[in-house]
């Protein structure tokens, strides 16, 4: 005990399934420099529900930590969230994704298929899908800090939220950027101050001091309930339109790294307690989860394998730290509302920025116990063709090639 007071539940593992301390509360944190950029963006430039938005995020936080009983991340779906803010599509059309995700998910799980596929998907392949993930995630957070990213670029601001850009020749956000990454190298192992509470406090007291304070003065503390179907039952051409513009690219990468590569990791680091993160428990949780954003107006979720590399980085170990977060989205939007984006807006997307960097370097790191050349070879060949393209592409290319290099005939 020497971090304080802490709560325990046991579990029936080797481990606590709910500890409750300053460890689990940093942890929490890690998820939201994946959520936060695209869940404003797509509210924002799309239209979804604030309140609909944060309280399924908040509900899915907690429903999957009650039931795979170690920490579990939630996150936006990426191709549909980069595609839906890029390019300004309707509601309507992303919440017609979310039923066509739910539908997708629920009959792969469901029948077991997926435990067949994942059979067939070479270890290669995962380090494959888990090295470009983090590369992504660590191009993105240094984006957002040099104020680069898209939400940034069509917002016209480095730091739309914050009074003050520049100081001098330097922009604010890479300043705030470096001393937030410096004090994360500082404090990574320390369990007294946890890194990701520094980055997020400092980062929303420098909301406090210098932000625009948008939407702050309009916060109304109240009891709001959510709206079922708040933007109405898409059309037809929705349906079709969210069908092949938005699900099926967004499935290889799905099935990839919120499946395959998540499963994986939390094997790597719960061996015993992982047991219950299966490919089959994961589709019906996402299934499920994406259903009820699809009645709540929320934006379409998964459970990514780099969202969960950023919440163990950051020292969780437990579902306790899914609970945490998860009352704390729900609070946020049953007591705030919509009026939840004025406390939102407090955090700089530079300190986002610094825990998508040390999330995505966390995920790299898996690339370790590739042996071989042949092994080596198949995740960096992964890593060049999503650069060049996407993860869908090169999780569909990474099983062709893995498969060809087992034969003997086939050297690199």
């Amino acid at each position: 005990m020497n971090e304080g007071k802490e709560f325990i539940t046991k579990g029936s593992g080797a481990n606590p399934s709910f500890l409750f301390n300053r460890m689990e509360f940093a942890g929490s944190l890690g998820d939201l420099g994946t959520i936060l950029p695209l869940a404003i963006g797509m509210i924002l430039i799309n239209g979804l529900n604030p309140m609909g938005l944060f309280l399924g995020v908040g509900l899915f936080y907690i429903f999957s930590g009650l039931y795979f009983k170690v920490t579990s991340p939630v996150e936006p779906m990426k191709v549909i969230g980069a595609y839906a803010i890029a390019t300004g599509i309707t509601v309507s059309q992303i919440q017609a994704s979310s039923l066509w995700i739910f539908l997708f998910l629920l009959i792969i799980g469901g029948t077991g298929m997926i435990t067949l596929i994942g059979r067939y998907i070479p270890k290669p392949v995962i380090r494959g899908v888990q090295l470009s993930t983090g590369v992504l995630l660590v191009s993105q957070g240094v984006k957002l800090m040099l104020g680069t990213s898209k939400f940034q670029a069509l917002r016209e601001a480095a730091e739309p939220y914050l009074s003050i850009q520049t100081i001098g020749q330097v922009p604010i956000g890479l300043l705030i950027g470096g001393i937030l990454a410096l004090l994360t190298l500082l404090l990574l192992e320390n369990r007294r101050l946890p890194a990701a509470l520094v980055v997020v406090g400092i980062g929303i007291l420098v909301g406090l001091l210098i932000g625009t304070k948008e939407g702050l003065d309009q916060v109304q503390l109240g009891l709001y309930l959510p709206r079922l179907l708040p933007f109405g039952w898409p059309s037809p051409t929705d349906f079709s339109f969210a069908l092949l513009m938005l699900v099926l690219p967004q499935i290889p990468m799905t099935l990839g790294n919120a499946v395959i590569a998540n499963a994986d990791l939390s094997i790597q680091y719960f061996p015993q307690d992982g047991q219950r993160v299966t490919y089959r428990a994961l589709c019906i949780s996402m299934a499920m989860a994406n259903l009820m954003s699809f009645f709540l107006g929320g934006m379409p979720m998964c459970q990514g394998a780099g969202g969960l590399a950023s919440r163990y980085r950051f020292g969780a170990r437990t579902a306790g730290s899914n609970l945490i977060i998860g009352a704390i989205f729900i609070v946020l939007a049953v007591f705030l509302g919509e009026h939840i984006m004025g406390v939102i807006y407090l955090l700089p997307m530079s300190a986002l920025g610094v825990l998508l960097i040390f999330a995505g370097a966390q995920l790299t790191l898996t690339l370790l116990d590739m042996k071989t050349r042949k092994e080596m070879f198949v995740p960096i060949l992964i890593l060049g063709i999503t650069l060049a393209s996407n993860l869908a592409a090169g999780f569909i290319a990474g099983i062709a090639i893995s498969w060809m290099l087992k034969s003997e005939k086939f050297n690199v």
